[in-house]
């Protein structure tokens, strides 16, 4: 990470110069970006030298074969530069330019054919890989674009995030609060209830007029009623018989007789609760 960020940083300041770099966020998504970039960006450099390299000797071979030239043409021929016409000249200039600019080992048509084919090939081929090349920036250039877009939006839920942790630690706090608050209620309830109790068990209230026996009589009396109504259905289809007159009779006074037994019962049970009932003005709480 340390040597991709000194690298691009070396970079950035060869293609800027005097200019000021731009500010860019440093991290290892943008760092990749630009590392890749610095390396396309040195490979084509490195290409460039060398085809620079490549045309200087192929000059200095072009003008080393054309002194020989015209050495053998005025050797051969007696004809110089000097000879010519300055049509002549201009047009040897032409072939001489055109040669070297094709980069052919002489000035024949066949070489000048082949030379154009094959510089042909490999303009097409440049062209080729100047497209890959500015594909391959686009897609850089949407990849820093999405991470820039994605970095922006993880910011943002981040910070919604943040906010709700806030909330949320609010409200547990707020319910720790209350759960407190409830338990202080609930054992100071307690303390007073078992303090109401001692102080009902000091003047002699009985344990059956608690609040567990009043209900547990309250129940009994409730499922008294309930044996009571049918024993009444009951007398009330034998008070409708009218055949044998002396048997009905007979069912009528045991029915009665439970009925009555269950009524005893039940004043029984109401004069025990009236009875055991202390008065008011005696209890006192504090």
């Amino acid at each position: 990470m340390e040597e991709k960020l000194q690298r691009v940083t070396l970079w950035l300041k060869k293609i800027y110069g005097n200019r000021p770099v731009p500010q860019y966020e440093v991290n290892a998504r943008t760092i990749d970006i630009l590392y890749e970039l610095v390396e396309c960006n040195e490979a084509r450099d490195r290409d460039v030298s060398l085809l620079i390299e490549d045309m200087k000797q192929k000059a200095t071979e072009y003008e080393a074969e054309a002194n020989y030239l015209q050495g053998l043409l005025a050797e051969s021929l007696g004809l110089s530069l000097s000879s010519l016409s300055s049509e002549g000249t201009s047009y040897l200039n032409v072939l001489v330019n055109s040669a070297m600019t094709l980069e052919t080992k002489d000035t024949s048509l066949a070489s000048f054919f082949s030379a154009i084919n094959d510089m042909t090939s490999e303009l097409y081929a440049t062209e080729s890989k100047n497209r890959e090349m500015e594909l391959e920036l686009s897609n850089l250039r949407k990849k820093l674009t999405a991470a820039v877009m994605l970095e922006k939006q993880l910011e943002e839920d981040l910070k919604k995030t943040e906010e709700l942790l806030e909330v949320e630690k609010a409200k547990a706090d707020s319910r720790s609060q209350n759960l407190k608050f409830l338990k202080d209620k609930s054992e100071d309830l307690k303390i007073r209830i078992k303090a109401a109790e001692e102080q009902l068990a000091a003047t002699g209230l009985d344990q059956s007029l608690t609040h567990e026996s009043l209900v547990s009589l309250s129940e009994k009396l409730a499922g008294l009623q309930e044996e009571i109504v049918p024993l009444k259905k009951k007398l009330e289809s034998y008070l409708d018989l009218t055949p044998n007159p002396s048997l009905a009779q007979v069912k009528i006074e045991e029915v009665k007789r439970e009925l009555n037994a269950l009524e005893a019962e039940f004043s029984k049970q109401i004069d025990m609760l009236t009875l055991e009932m202390p008065e008011p003005s005696k209890l006192q709480f504090s």
